[in-house]
């Protein structure tokens, strides 16, 4: 009869995890299109960004909790920016489609013929 050992404790085998994504290029790209598309209100991608930022940050830490946390908060952030790309490209296409930028040249000649 052959011996086997038992197996080490849980607590001495390394824990495995997975990657964790950082959002960083979303928060970037969804930001930029959301500012330049919607309105100042875009810059709330900034903390899309920020969160993003973190996440590797924590990871180096060995906190992969908090590193997931920021991960997610970034993820949240990030949909937030894009739903405000989506919402100020709608509005532009509606705003052009509808004869828009013929009204705003007229309004531009009446303030220049006013001075």
């Amino acid at each position: 009869m052959s011996y086997v050992p038992p197996p080490p404790p849980v607590s001495s085998q390394p824990q495995v995890h997975g990657p964790v994504p950082n959002h960083l290029a979303w928060a970037i790209i969804s930001t930029v299109l959301a500012t330049c598309l919607c309105c100042p209100l875009g810059l709330v991608g900034i903390v899309a960004i920020v969160f993003s930022s973190k996440v590797n940050t924590l990871l180096n830490q060995g906190d992969f909790e908090g590193a997931r946390r920021a991960s997610a908060n970034a993820k949240t952030w990030c949909w937030v920016a894009t739903a405000l790309a989506i919402i100020g490209l709608l509005m532009n296409v509606y705003f052009f489609s509808t004869g828009g930028m013929a009204e705003y040249q007229q309004m531009m000649e009446q303030i220049q013929q006013a001075q």
